[in-house]
């Protein structure tokens, strides 16, 4: 489970949007772009990206090892789904889905 202050950042109402993301990856451009998009599409959804290099503690607990990671996490902070890469706007709406 990850908190508000985990993620220096409030949880959404009903899902939060997690992305790692790193200053020089071109991937993550797309991947806050398209986050950012379904979040404002669904109601109660937060986004909130987190810079890999500054929270080093946080990746390693999440096993997290490459940029961008997407995590989807319920109302709780608990984490329901993960990806790593890219995501297609197709597939994080479904992700939601566990979620919410």
């Amino acid at each position: 489970m990850l908190t508000a202050g985990q993620l220096g950042a409030p949880l959404g109402e009903r899902a939060t949007l997690v992305q790692f993301s790193s200053a020089f990856c071109q991937p993550c451009r797309a991947t806050r772009r398209v986050l950012a998009e379904v979040a404002a599409m669904v109601p109660g959804v937060g986004h909130v990206e987190i810079d890999a290099e500054d929270h080093l503690a946080l990746m390693r607990q999440l096993e997290i090892d490459r940029t961008p990671t997407v995590l989807v996490l319920d109302a709780a902070g608990h984490v329901v789904r993960r990806a790593s890469g890219q995501p297609r706007k197709a597939d994080v709406i479904a992700a939601l889905g566990a979620a919410v």
